[in-house]
């Protein structure tokens, strides 16, 4: 089983920290779910978390959120 993170495959681990990054958002600014999720998802971290070479996938979602708010 090839456990290596690539540009590839990715994708599998973005959903769940997108998700827990829109939760912290949410608490921190209100609002609904969805609306945070697509903050998220329009920020330029999230951009950044897509590119392997970032090694942003590696972070947890209290510093991604931390990082995002700046």
């Amino acid at each position: 089983m090839n456990t290596e993170i690539t540009n590839e495959n990715l994708y599998l681990l973005l959903p769940s920290k997108a998700l827990q990054v829109a939760r912290l958002y949410q608490e921190a600014h209100g609002g609904s779910g969805l609306d945070a999720l697509k903050h998220f998802y329009r920020s330029t971290l999230y951009r950044r978390l897509e590119q392997e070479e970032t090694k942003l996938w590696h972070w947890g979602p209290v510093a991604l959120f931390e990082t995002m708010e700046e």
